[in-house]
């Protein structure tokens, strides 16, 4: 992923661990409560990209999503890796 600037960015891990740091720009859906939202997200500037702490919750809702027919969905792994790509 090589221009996460035009990219939607989604941080899948919960309210608590966003307050403490997250993705500039990145909004908040935890795992759990994205079956819910992905009409929404359908909807989103593509491509889309995910994450949470390590990529092991990202890697479930892209796929959850790809099953849920949303396109241009990608894991972006953990934080501390999406900061690397954007530096």
């Amino acid at each position: 992923m090589k221009d996460l600037n035009k990219a939607s960015i989604i941080d899948v891990r919960t309210p608590q661990e966003f307050a403490q740091e997250h993705y500039p720009g990145a909004i908040n859906i935890p795992l759990d409560r994205l079956p819910q939202h992905v009409e929404e997200i359908r909807e989103m500037q593509k491509p889309i990209v995910t994450y949470c702490r390590s990529g092991n919750r990202s890697g479930m809702a892209t796929a959850i999503l790809q099953q849920n027919g949303v396109q241009e969905v990608y894991n972006g792994g953990g934080l501390n890796n999406l900061l690397q790509q954007s530096k």
